[in-house]
């Protein structure tokens, strides 16, 4: 499946069919689910409010993401997986006031360490709160944590693998990072860091290109510096 070039990866999850997008969102066809995590909209605008050199097009970027990712699916579900929001309310607030209030699909976020926003006005906006969320066979949760059970999707790690080269080379890419009973999605938003994960045993990693979902083996993958 694609669209403006871009590939998704199919994969078996728990017993469900679930697609990696190399955005970095989890769609899940028999329930149109879309999962997202860690946007940390508003971050763009906490650094330029301080003095941060940061472009305005990095703010732009997050929203066009946004955007087109729900046109390839066109869920009925779009579950944010925490972080969402970054910061206290600033002008990038206005521009998802908008987006949400325009979007057809059904809000839910699980509520990440930096959703300090009131409750009160993502309900406004017809968000449906939780601190975790099962469904089907998965547990949805902001921090990553072990789920007897049930399968946990989650997010707050921001994943990334470190690929080497010849000559020293290393190049970092934001990744799905799966393992026994639970998946940890990278970071959908445009301005965040990554965490580059030394690989264990049984560990499997998705690396995301932009255009591309890329499965690599573990001896692929390089311990951090």
């Amino acid at each position: 499946m694609g669209i403006f070039g871009h590939m998704t990866h199919s994969l078996d999850l728990a017993g469900e069919s679930v697609e990696f997008h190399p955005w970095g969102g989890l769609y899940w066809p028999a329930q149109s689910t879309l999962l997202l995590s860690d946007l940390h909209l508003g971050k763009v605008m906490h650094f330029r409010k301080y003095g941060a050199a940061v472009p305005r097009e990095a703010l732009l970027r997050n929203f066009d993401r946004l955007s087109r990712i729900c046109t390839q699916f066109q869920p009925r579900t779009l579950c944010f997986l925490g972080d969402l929001f970054h910061s206290h309310v600033n002008r990038e607030w206005d521009l998802f006031e908008k987006w949400a209030r325009e979007t057809g699909s059904r809000l839910q976020l699980i509520v990440g360490n930096h959703d300090i926003i009131s409750p009160l006005r993502y309900e406004a906006l017809g968000f449906e709160l939780f601190q975790h969320l099962e469904t089907g066979p998965f547990r949805l949760t902001h921090h990553p944590e072990k789920s007897p059970g049930r399968f946990n999707i989650a997010g707050h790690i921001h994943p990334a693998v470190r690929l080497g080269g010849a000559g020293r080379q290393t190049l970092r890419l934001p990744c799905f990072h799966l393992r026994a009973n639970q998946l940890i999605l990278p970071a959908f938003g445009a301005f965040t860091g990554t965490h580059a994960l030394d690989p264990e045993p049984g560990d499997q990693f998705f690396a995301l290109t932009g255009d591309a979902v890329v499965p690599l083996a573990v001896e692929q993958t390089g311990p951090t510096p």
